[in-house]
């Protein structure tokens, strides 16, 4: 298990380029297994999710191979369906959350399945029930091995359907369309999720061969065709990276520039900072986060207290929430954060009270926070990292805090940001990695 040794109260000065997007890799990446062609994939970020996820469909059969940083090439032309029954695959996949997206892929290419025990971070229950109802919707069967403890998911014929799902789940629409493009007929998802990755994964699908109509909404129609081709295709920059360091240059009194922050795929994320006091200049396609010594959180129009929720997009993404709480330690008013999709996620508050942060948790899922400016700075501490979103939030306090900060099982980190400590380290942090 690995550890960062954090100095406190050192400036960041310079300009940081955001990773390519997390959530966007892995769903890009699954949809490798629709073609025997070959796929090209650029901006793909190296971090552990992602790494795994490559790792895997390696063991699957697909050939792949590392054209430069960043830029890799697939061809699932000589898969191994077998390997879905192995002990390996159930360990692999049950380290990983995102292995349940090459269920759609493999659905439609081949007829057959394996969901394993979903991994990914420890923040509450994180329901399937969106992915299995869509796909029998297709006409897939579920059987449930109880030795195995996995669903093996078999259908001859994938036919179009109309489904109104329960919920907006990114995953979920992502497994159900992939499944879709290589099915009999027209499939519609209504309540399908619209968040920039899926937009992406649209794009790429469709620059495939599919047919796909509604890109962007919360409507999707795809006309199922008989086989994909290979694509190219550039992974937008990660806007959870971008709201972080946003949030990064808030809270350690910074100048800093965020270069290629691709703007219009951010939706409200600049203004959710903004509500906090926090400037977020737009400059081209840069991000400028200028020096902060004072932020004060805006209250409504009404005079109450401001609430930050998540919602679906293009609503407020959950994902960064946690750092939205930290920033707004050191602010001066108060704000309700209000956590709506997960219900252990802010269990890390603790943490941030050994510190010195004055934060009511009032329940699994809202926490009010009581800014006090710079008056009470964030002492440092010994803590670890619960999950990716609370990690990054923990770096980022203490590096505002006074003296030196320990954040143990950072492998948490590693999972979704990318040699965080040394992009930091140069640019002024001083972040030893043991």
């Amino acid at each position: 298990m690995g550890s960062f040794i954090i100095e406190g109260g050192k400036a960041l000065k310079g300009i940081i380029i955001p990773q390519g997007a997390k959530n966007e890799a892995l769903e890009v990446i699954c949809a490798v297994l629709l073609t025997e062609q070959q796929i090209t994939l650029h901006n793909v970020p190296d971090i552990l999710d992602v790494n795994n996820l490559i790792n895997l469909l390696q063991e699957l059969g697909v050939k792949v191979a590392h054209l430069h940083k960043g830029s890799y090439s697939f061809q699932a032309d000589e898969i191994d369906l077998n390997y879905l029954y192995s002990d390996d695959f159930r360990k692999r996949s049950a380290q990983l959350r995102g292995a349940v997206m090459v269920v759609g892929p493999l659905l439609g290419r081949f007829g057959k399945a394996v969901i394993s025990e979903p991994g990914g971070d420890k923040i509450g229950r994180r329901r399937l029930d969106t992915h299995f109802v869509g796909i029998r919707r297709l006409g897939a069967e579920f059987v449930y091995d109880a030795v195995q403890r996995r669903y093996d998911v078999t259908a001859q014929h994938l036919k179009g359907a109309y489904m109104l799902l329960e919920e907006a789940s990114v995953t979920g629409t992502a497994n159900i369309l992939m499944a879709a493009t290589l099915s009999d007929g027209v499939t519609t998802i209504y309540n399908a999720a619209c968040e920039p990755y899926v937009q992406q994964l649209c794009r790429m699908l469709t620059s495939m061969g599919a047919l796909i109509s509604g890109i962007g909404s919360n409507l999707l129609t795809i006309e199922g065709v008989q086989h994909l081709n290979g694509a190219v295709h550039t992974l937008l920059p990660d806007m959870i990276e971008v709201g972080s360091f946003i949030g990064m240059a808030a809270m350690t009194r910074s100048d800093l520039r965020i270069r290629g922050a691709t703007l219009q795929q951010l939706g409200i994320i600049p203004d959710a900072f903004r509500h906090l006091g926090i400037s977020v200049e737009q400059e081209g396609d840069d991000l400028h986060i200028p020096v902060h010594d004072r932020y004060e959180i805006e209250n409504f129009i009404d005079g109450s207290i401001l609430s930050l929720t998540d919602a679906p997009w293009p609503g407020l993404t959950p994902d960064l929430l946690s750092v939205l709480l930290v920033v707004a330690t050191q602010a001066i008013g108060s704000v309700l954060i209000h956590q709506k999709m997960f219900e252990s996620r802010l269990f890390f508050v603790d943490k941030l009270i050994d510190m010195g942060a004055q934060i009511i948790l009032c329940d699994p899922h809202r926490a009010t926070i009581i800014g006090l400016g710079r008056r009470f700075p964030l002492r440092a501490s010994t803590m670890a990292s619960p999950d990716i979103r609370a990690g990054i939030a923990l770096l980022i306090a203490a590096m505002s805090a006074d003296g030196d900060s320990r954040i143990d099982n950072i492998e948490q980190i590693d999972r979704g940001y990318e040699a965080i400590d040394e992009r930091l380290n140069a640019i002024g942090a001083h972040i030893t990695r043991l």
